[in-house]
Parts: C-alpha cells; sequence; structure tokens
C-alpha cells in the first residue's frame, strides 16, 4: 500500500501539470496521461464500469494534483523587498538577489531560450520586467524557465533572482503605473501562488457586473486609488481632530433602539419575542450623551443605516465623520470643521486657496438666489424674483396661479442665438425636460436674447419689463432668459422648480459643448434653515400628531431667544441653530447646535410635535442625561463617502466605496440580503404574513 500511494502521488503530480491547478474533465481516459490510467486501473476492480474509472480516475487526480499544488504555496519563499522599494532607490537593489511577490503580467516568448513578462507589484501600481532563461542541467518540465512560460496572466507568484541593469528603458506610457525602467530582474526561481483560471477574461475594456465586485476592483486602477485616497483621508480626520483639536475617538454601539428621529430605520430581531435592536441612523443620541458623561470633544468615523430610497449619492449603509464638542456653539463647529476641510484639500489635492472663513448664506438666501439649499457656486445663474415688473398677460401665459412668485434667471452662453435656439429645442425634446413641461405651477417660459429681434427677442414683456430685464441680468446675444411661477409661500424643501432647472439646463449646454464643466471647488455655509416643516402621515417624522415634523432631528436647538419665543405660538416660523457644508453642489453634512435642557427638549417633543407618550417613552433616556447637568454642546457630521467622492470628482459614492450596494439595496456579490429560513424565523418568533 505504501508503494502503490507513492506511485499515486507521482503519478498525480504529472498529471497536474498536464491538467494545470483548475483542471478540466477529460472526454475519454485516452486524454489522461498513460501511467495515471495505469495505476487506477490497477486499483480498480474489474467488474467497475468505464464510467466509474472515468470519474474516480478524475476526481483522484484533480485532488491530488489541487492539494500538492497547495501544499507548495504553504512553502513558498518570503518578500525579501517590494518593487517600490526597489523604485525609491534602484542603485542600492541593483545585483542583488531577492525575492518578491505579486502578480504575473503580460509575457514575450521571445525564442525557446528567452521569455520576458511583467511582474506587477501585490497593489498592482509598479511593475518590473522579468527576463527568464533555461537553466543548465535542470529538469525541462519543472525549470523556472519553463515555469514562468506555463503561467497564466494574472497569477499571483513569488519570483526569485537577481536585479540587473536593464539597456533598454521601457517605452510603455499611459498605464496607470510606476514602471521600474532602469533594472529588470533575472529570474533564478517562480513559485506560482494560485492560477487565474482561462475562462475569464481580464483586459482594460472589459466590464465586469457588480457580481463579480472583486474583479472590478482589481481591474480599475480608478477604483483601487479611490479606495486608497479614502484611506489617507480617514488618517488625516482622526490626525486633524485628535491630535489638532483634542478630540477622543469613541466607539458608538451599533445595536441601538427604535426611536423616531426622521427616517426609516433597520431592525435587527432578538430571540426575546416582540423586541428588537434598530441599527443607528446616526450616533446622535449617544454622542449628545458623552457630552453629560464628561467627554468635553468626542469624534468617530462611524457607520450609519438609513432604510431610504438610494439616489448615486445615498447608501442604506454609509460612514460618516461624526463629532460634538463640550461647551461650544455652532460657530466653534464651523471653525474647526473649515480647519478639517483645510487640511484634507491642502494635504490630498494641494488646494490652498480656500477662502478663510467660507462664505455664509441663509437657507432664505440660497433658495431664492439659487433655487436650492445646496447651491453651486461655479454655475453663476442667480435667480431674482421679478413678477413685480412683468405684464399680467405674460404671467398668466405661463401660469394658472393666482398671484404667483415669478423667478427669472439667465444662462450666459455669449454666442449665436441661433445655437441656443437648438440647444434649446434639443433639450425640450428630451426626457430631462418633461418633469419642467408638467409642472402644475406652470411651464417654464424660455426666451433668447436676440439684437436682431424686436425688442432684443423680449417682446412678450413689453418695453418697460424688457429695459429692466436688459439692464438687470446685463443680457448679451445669444443668452438664455427662463422664467418660473410657483406659489408665493414661504421656502419649503431643497429646492426649487427653476432651481433644479437651472441645474439641468447646465448639465445639458456642458455636454453640447456650448459651457465648458465647472471647475474648482466653492464651499458656503447654509444657515438659519427654518426649525419645522410640515409634514403627512406618510413621512417618517417624529411620529408626532401636530402635522409638522423637525426639520432635521428634535434635538436641534432654536437659534435666538425671539425663535424660543415663538415655539408655542409659531413654531413654523422659529428658525434653527442648524448649519450645513456645501461644495459644488453636494451637501458634505450638517450640523446643529443641540437642546442641552431636559425640561425645553420635553417641551418641544410633547408641546411642539404633540408626540404621545409611548413615543416620549422612547426618550426618556435622552431626557434624563440632559436631566443631570449637561452642559451646551454643539456637533456635525459629514459624509464621508460624499466627501471623498467630490474630492475625486466622482458622480457617485458607489465609486468610492469597495462593496457598495445597487439601486435596490442589494450587494450582488455575495447577494445580500437573503431570504430568512423557516427555521431562522422561528428563533426570532417571526412569521411572513401570507
Amino acid at each position: 500500500m505504501l508503494l502503490g500511494n507513492r506511485r499515486a502521488i507521482a503519478a498525480a503530480s504529472r498529471a497536474s501539470r498536464w491538467l494545470g491547478f483548475a483542471g478540466r474533465q477529460p472526454v475519454s481516459t485516452a486524454e489522461l496521461p498513460l501511467e495515471v490510467v495505469k495505476y487506477n486501473s490497477w486499483r480498480i476492480s474489474s467488474q467497475q464500469s468505464y464510467s466509474s474509472i472515468r470519474s474516480n480516475t478524475y476526481d483522484q487526480v484533480l485532488a491530488t494534483s489541487a492539494l500538492q499544488s497547495f501544499k507548495q504555496t504553504l512553502n513558498s519563499p518570503p518578500a525579501t523587498c517590494t518593487l517600490d522599494e526597489i523604485a525609491r532607490d534602484v542603485s542600492t537593489w541593483t545585483n542583488r538577489e531577492i525575492t518578491v511577490h505579486g502578480y504575473i503580467g503580460s509575457r514575450r516568448d521571445a525564442s525557446k531560450k528567452l521569455t520576458f513578462a511583467e511582474l506587477h507589484n501585490t497593489s498592482l501600481s509598479t511593475l518590473i520586467q522579468l527576463v527568464s532563461t533555461p537553466t543548465e542541467g535542470a529538469d525541462g518540465s519543472t525549470s523556472p524557465h519553463q515555469i514562468l512560460r506555463s503561467i497564466e496572466e494574472h497569477t499571483p507568484v513569488a519570483v526569485s533572482g537577481t536585479v540587473k541593469s536593464r539597456k533598454v528603458a521601457s517605452s510603455r506610457q499611459g498605464t496607470g503605473q510606476e514602471i521600474i525602467a532602469a533594472v529588470e530582474l533575472k529570474v533564478e526561481n517562480v513559485v506560482p501562488l494560485n492560477k487565474f483560471p482561462q475562462d475569464i477574461i481580464m483586459t482594460k475594456e472589459t466590464q465586469f457586473p457588480p457580481e463579480q465586485r472583486h474583479l472590478q476592483l482589481r481591474n480599475s486602477p480608478e477604483i483601487r486609488h479611490a479606495l486608497t485616497f479614502r484611506s489617507k483621508a480617514a488618517r488625516l480626520v482622526r490626525s486633524e481632530l485628535c491630535d489638532g483639536h483634542g478630540f477622543v475617538e469613541i466607539e458608538t454601539p451599533l445595536l441601538f433602539k427604535s426611536t423616531p428621529e426622521g427616517a426609516r430605520e433597520f431592525l435587527v430581531p432578538t430571540r426575546t419575542p416582540g423586541q428588537a435592536y434598530a441599527l443607528p441612523q446616526s450616533p446622535q443620541q449617544y454622542k449628545q450623551i458623552l457630552m453629560a458623561s464628561g467627554v468635553p470633544r468626542y469624534m468617530q468615523i462611524a457607520k450609519c443605516f438609513r432604510d431610504e430610497d438610494l439616489r448615486a449619492d445615498r447608501q442604506p449603509e454609509f460612514t460618516q465623520v461624526d463629532l460634538e464638542m463640550g461647551f461650544a456653539t455652532g460657530e466653534d463647529v464651523r471653525q474647526t470643521v473649515e480647519a478639517l476641510l483645510r487640511r484634507l484639500w491642502g494635504t490630498l489635492l494641494g488646494v490652498t486657496d480656500l477662502p478663510t472663513p467660507f462664505p455664509r448664506m441663509t437657507y432664505e438666501q440660497a433658495m431664492s438666489t439659487y433655487g436650492s439649499d445646496k447651491p453651486d457656486l461655479r454655475l453663476g445663474s442667480k435667480i431674482q424674483r421679478v413678477d413685480y415688473m412683468l405684464p399680467v398677460d405674460l404671467v398668466q401665459k405661463i401660469s394658472d396661479l393666482t398671484l404667483p412668485a415669478v423667478d427669472v434667471m439667465k444662462i450666459s452662453f455669449n454666442g449665436d442665438p441661433n445655437e441656443t435656439r437648438k440647444f434649446v429645442s434639443s433639450f425640450m425634446d428630451s426626457p430631462e425636460s418633461q418633469p419642467f413641461m408638467q409642472n402644475p405651477d406652470g411651464q417654464p417660459g424660455i426666451f433668447i436674447f436676440d439684437s436682431r429681434k424686436p425688442l432684443q427677442g423680449l417682446m412678450p414683456f413689453g418695453f418697460e419689463a424688457a429695459e429692466q430685464l436688459e439692464d438687470s441680468l446685463e443680457l448679451q446675444d445669444g443668452d438664455l432668459v427662463v422664467l418660473q411661477a410657483r406659489e408665493a409661500v414661504p421656502f419649503s424643501g431643497g429646492s426649487t422648480t427653476l432651481g433644479n432647472l437651472r441645474l439641468s439646463l447646465h448639465k445639458a449646454a456642458v455636454a453640447a459643448k456650448l459651457l465648458p464643466p465647472p471647475t474648482g471647488f466653492e464651499f458656503t455655509w447654509i444657515t438659519d434653515f427654518p426649525l419645522f416643516s410640515p409634514s403627512s402621515d406618510s413621512e417618517p417624522g417624529q411620529g408626532g400628531s401636530a402635522g409638522i415634523s423637525a426639520t432635521h432631528h428634535p434635538f436641534t436647538s432654536p437659534k435666538t431667544a425671539e425663535d424660543v419665543d415663538l415655539l408655542l405660538t409659531d413654531p413654523l416660523e422659529v428658525k434653527a441653530d442648524h448649519y450645513d457644508i456645501v461644495v459644488n453642489g453636494v451637501e458634505l453634512g450638517g450640523g446643529s447646535r443641540r437642546i442641552h435642557d431636559s425640561a425645553v427638549q420635553e417641551l418641544i417633543m410633547r408641546e411642539v410635535l404633540k408626540m404621545s407618550d409611548a413615543r416620549m417613552q422612547d426618550f426618556a433616556h435622552l431626557l434624563e442625561v440632559l436631566r443631570s447637568g449637561c452642559p451646551p454642546h454643539a456637533g456635525i457630521a459629514l459624509g464621508f463617502d460624499r466627501l471623498i467622492a467630490v474630492m475625486l470628482g466622482k458622480e457617485s459614492v458607489r465609486d468610492v466605496i469597495a462593496f457598495p450596494k445597487s439601486g435596490g439595496g442589494e450587494d450582488k456579490l455575495v447577494e445580500s440580503p437573503s431570504q430568512m429560513t423557516e427555521s431562522q424565523l422561528e428563533t426570532y418568533h417571526l412569521r411572513l404574513r401570507s
């Protein structure tokens, strides 16, 4: 039996070189090496069928081959250096024997006795050329030269050899990798650490689906760069806040309780009947508790969870830079955040000219001037209200509203009016225009300034209004003038119809090459949001019965003493001590000064929001904490995924997350979420509705 085992192993080892690591099922035993067939025939009784012989032979060879290959990787030589170390100091490593790890790249067999190949480092960022020739006296099939010639591209390997000066430098350009051109590695040994399968085609042009996210990452230098950039940013955040501003990083629990803060929650059932945890929408309550616990400055790069509709800038689980400051105001927080953003932009992007301090504007100013509470200041095209100057018949043509507010903006093309007309016609025929054409407040009125036309193309405005508009907007030939009516009521929500149209027209104009893409970074703080907003029963809100909900969360403080006086008489007029930081039309984060007084917090929840006793009980722990002499405090949360996407110019946060969820909230690689089994449902005392 011992002799038989040795024969089997030897035969399998020789067969493994024929089959390869992954192998393929042979059609007949004629395809197998003769010694393997003979050995297996010796083992198997003559009564077994031919198909059984074939199956057993293949299975044993494949299993033995895989085990033999795996055993080799356990004894593979450790790396003595990295390609990055060689690239940093080529002269030090020249003529030295080394072992490096990495992936085999493209290979060129110049002749039977000369092979060139690329070796990419473990992070696929640096490559060196390998040179291989046969070794005198070596077994041809097992020599390093033949092993290298048989290895598939993308295979992980350990390569030993001598670093030699290179006579001809590489001329490869545009690879996105650092090429060590001054030296090459003369191969003396190669150990494959796995095998890249032949059925996977991976080239620069290959587009892998989400189900193969690991191959997306491996094949995309851009995504790998984004993840490396993200790691550097996280280190800088901790350094700036903890080392520079005295913050303490504290991890808060992920298994929390369900509390009505404003968004839908993910629930985690327990084995106790009827009880469940909730994954936190943010560490908001825990960080306020820390302020009452003698921790003056808290920070955390925190995971948060919200069960809400997904967009390009939203994920069901996301990361935020969370911080809170005791004995502080919103101004203290804003100064800290500005210092952090300057550090990030300066260190990682080399942008050192950010303003000090950042510009500020109120919510009212942002909505009236840009039609958005997160305006992209790079676009220009400020909005003005002009209904006071317009003829009644023009207002009636663009809206059926009674006494509407009418806003105007211009987009400056500085060109031929005919080109602007073509652009407008194309845009109005596109799907992007449909929400604006179907607006119940009225379609937009679109005009093109043309000095060749009567009243420069503004005849519907009349002489007086046309003259006023030309002066106030500083109109030139080819400029696009857009009117939009809306209800003459206080602003609410995040944008107006004209604000959305402003963005859509600019995006379309850039695509049509009528405008250059916006560049640079324009930061601004948005302040003085309404503390409360109207709400409906279908919205998550805070579960109160007052018909209003906290615009952000119910822990935000009124801004002034006058706002406190309005709490019980006119809550929709109360301004919040809330602030958002916005860059290039993206809200990076939002924060506020918190209510630190238990009695005031309870009054807002019970008397203003009209929360039920059951809802109030959800916050009993927080009220008790505030009652213990909690100091004034303020904080903010920055969306870390969005921040990285903005810094790198990415359209979607999915491009800066290693394993993002799809638009349907799925991880298609691991197939989550998964169907619960009957036994799992039973464990958690759950059942599905029929």
